[in-house]
């Protein structure tokens, strides 16, 4: 006996009685797609970090489909920006489906302490600024209290505008794939996520390893020491001091001079003196 299926398009949601092949997507031309003909995908240990997410999450087959569309290339754009990567996915409809996924960015305070650790340790800084991301930069964002990586599919959020109500769909898994293949060449997309691009993070690191300018020897020579090309300005200074000043300071003596008191004759000649010309 031949029973028939019911074949679905990508309008329309996959019940879990389908019995049919689901329909098959449109091939796109210059699509984006990934290198692994088969295998694993990841490469490296912060892809496959990432990619850890998705399999904990992936239900049925639509991993093995999301692994299909990333090989044939249905992707047709793909982003990644501060707090998510988005991109278009062509499936059996005419138009390609919004993907989005999205990751909480850290705020600028958590940024700094996080780049102030990292710019603290300066083989971690020497291999950032060669491309690489050791494994210690996790442990520096665990620090500070931090996660770099999603601990699960509740810390991201993901969105595709196909009608499939199960989360992630085939299209979600594809941009995943895509993801840790481009994170693999590539990661500083990972921290791009969290809210900071390679440029900017490697020049906030950078001038946090630079020490600052040393202030200049001063001159050997009097003359040049004192013949300053550009005086100061507006150097501050105490209050005038007055000329008789310093007899404020003799202790009394046991002289008069016609009964006055030496000091007191000396003060209108200390005064003179001190008076500008």
């Amino acid at each position: 006996m031949t029973t028939t299926g019911w074949a679905r398009s990508d309008d329309d949601p996959e019940p879990f009685w389908r019995a049919g092949l689901p329909a098959r997507p449109r091939p796109v031309e210059g699509g984006i797609q990934i290198n692994a003909p088969r295998g694993a995908v990841a490469r490296t240990w912060w892809s496959a970090r990432f990619l850890a997410v998705l399999e904990a999450a992936g239900v049925g087959g639509r991993l093995a489909r999301g692994r299909t569309y990333a090989r044939r290339g249905q992707t047709v754009s793909l982003q990644v920006d501060a707090g998510a990567a988005t991109a278009r996915v062509q499936g059996s409809a005419a138009r390609p489906y919004r993907v989005r996924i999205g990751m909480p960015t850290l705020t600028k305070e958590r940024w700094s302490a996080v780049l102030d650790a990292l710019a603290a340790d300066a083989s971690l800084t020497a291999a950032l600024l060669a491309g690489e991301l050791p494994r210690e930069v996790e442990d520096v964002f665990a620090a500070q209290g931090l996660a770099l990586f999603p601990a699960g599919p509740g810390d991201l959020l993901m969105d595709c505008t196909c009608p499939d109500i199960t989360v992630p769909c085939k299209h979600l898994a594809a941009v995943f794939y895509l993801l840790a293949e481009r994170f693999d060449a590539e990661p500083f997309d990972v921290l791009a996520l969290r809210g900071r691009d390679r440029e900017t993070l490697l020049d906030e690191l950078r001038a946090r390893r630079t020490p600052a300018p040393a202030a200049a020897p001063l001159p050997l020579d009097p003359t040049a020491f004192y013949a300053a090309a550009d005086p100061p300005r507006d150097v501050p200074t105490g209050p005038p001091t007055p000329a008789d000043a310093l007899l404020d300071q003799v202790p009394p003596l046991p002289l008069a001079v016609r009964g006055r008191d030496v000091v007191e004759l000396l003060r209108p000649l200390y005064r003179a003196l001190g008076d500008p010309p």
